[in-house]
């Protein structure tokens, strides 16, 4: 499959089946956050890897709505950053995520980005906080996304090419 195929078949997997990820492929998952560009080489992305069952349920309740796949998912993976080390935290935290969902794609698994940052827990708590309490994750390191990935238990289409909006796409000038 060549990278233009991944990017096309990649979709958002929020039912996974109850198998566990082999550990090489958690591995090079895990493996290709850190290979992820940082501003001034910074690498100061936090990772927390996340396969027990009752913590998966318990982040699965971070925010009032769209965590749920969490409890579900074989493994979890907090993205956050140290942010006394980058100023670009986010797009670093970001990258890192983006990477490690590509790498499960090519792998044959499927992946979602759970947003964390800017939400809200169903008792107004900010997800960051109830993240970061529930890991122990120290206040300098913001958390950004959890990734959940797991062996998909749906099928997605690919995406549709006749949808890219290419009318968003300016040359020289807007």
């Amino acid at each position: 499959m060549t990278f233009h195929d991944l990017l096309i078949e990649r979709r958002s997997i929020r039912r996974y089946t109850p198998e566990k990820i082999d550990p090489e492929q958690v591995r090079l998952i895990l493996e290709a956050a850190l290979l992820a560009p940082t501003s001034k080489s910074s690498r100061a992305w936090q990772l927390v890897v996340v396969e027990d069952g009752d913590m998966l349920q318990r982040l699965s309740q971070c925010k009032e709505f769209g965590a749920a796949p969490i409890a579900k998912a074989p493994l979890a993976v907090v993205v956050t950053v140290d942010s006394t080390a980058s100023e670009a935290w986010i797009e670093d935290a970001s990258v890192a995520a983006s990477f490690m969902q590509l790498q499960a794609a090519d792998l044959g698994l499927g992946s979602c980005w759970i947003q964390v940052r800017g939400r809200f827990a169903a008792d107004g708590t900010p997800s960051e906080e109830y993240v970061q309490d529930a890991l122990g994750i120290p206040e300098t390191c913001p958390v950004l996304c959890i990734i959940t990935i797991g062996h998909k238990d749906e099928v997605r289409k690919p995406q549709d090419l006749e949808k890219l909006r290419w009318e968003n796409v300016h040359i020289d000038k807007w």
